[in-house]
């Protein structure tokens, strides 16, 4: 395994165990203001101080770690239960009608950014983190699409993909049992820079608020309530950045080290 990879695990797997932790345990209610002890800084009572309503941003951070990790994985589930079967079917019929007709309707949803997307779901069914789950989930579609499509078409030209045809096997088992495994590598590491995106992008929706909604926990909530008080209390806006910061840059690395690890050329190479 490389350096990236045990790094990345690593600091993923933190935000992972505090996200898990926080069903069961954080260091305090954060529901309950205690305007008496608004913005102090870090000490012994409050690891990483507290907020503008005195709650402590350990316990937010661990929450806010729940939302987000759970809004970028639904996310990414989406995107790949729909993006992949597509994919597979546009190359399975490639230069058909039907792979025009899936390619065109990326192309259509690229053309709209997820940010848009998010502000016209909200428009219509109110602001929530379930909104931002569909709103990510649908801009992920078209991403493991092109990729799944991109990925499987030389495949079907090689010998092995040829050999089952003779044997009469259907273009969807041949899609299933020949071309899936071969690209599954390819999947997992954009999976995971998705995931990546897809917390950026839940914050980037809370911070202007259409994402989670109060009370529940969230790291661009969290900044959007911090960005008046940085002059007078930085730490309310640092400690929340550099959680995402931190989890962003966890998941790159172990997607730069998963490709780097899953590709065997790139084992040759070193060996």
């Amino acid at each position: 395994m490389s350096r990236n990879l045990i790094i990345g695990t690593l600091l993923t797997l933190l935000f992972m165990v505090l996200a898990v932790v926080s069903f069961v345990w954080t260091p305090a209610d954060i529901e309950t203001l205690n305007i008496q002890a608004r913005l102090q800084t870090p000490s012994a009572a409050n690891l990483l101080g507290t907020d503008h309503f005195g709650r402590d941003i350990l316990s937010m951070i661990m929450m806010g770690a729940r939302t987000s990790i759970a809004v970028a994985l639904v996310a990414v589930g989406i995107g790949m239960a729909l993006g992949i079967p597509l994919g597979l079917l546009a190359a399975a019929r490639h230069g058909s009608l039907l792979d025009d007709l899936i390619m065109r309707g990326n192309d259509l949803v690229f053309a709209f950014p997820s940010l848009v997307i998010a502000i016209l779901i909200t428009a219509v069914f109110g602001a929530s983190a379930v909104n931002a789950i569909i709103a990510i989930g649908i801009f992920n579609i078209p991403v493991f699409a092109r990729l799944t499509r991109g990925a499987a078409l030389p495949l079907w030209e090689r010998d092995f993909i040829l050999a089952a045809r003779v044997c009469g096997k259907s273009a969807a088992r041949i899609s299933i049992e020949h071309v899936l495994p071969n690209i599954t590598n390819l999947m997992i590491v954009q999976g995971t820079i998705q995931f990546s995106l897809g917390i950026l992008a839940e914050a980037a929706l809370s911070y202007i608020g259409l994402g989670a909604q109060p009370p529940t926990a969230s790291w661009g909530r969290m900044l959007a309530d911090a960005q008046t008080l940085v002059s007078i209390a930085p730490h309310t806006a640092l400690m929340p950045g550099f959680a995402i910061l931190l989890t962003v840059l966890g998941l790159n690395l172990m997607g730069d080290g998963l490709r780097d690890w899953l590709d065997p050329r790139i084992r040759v190479v070193r060996t």
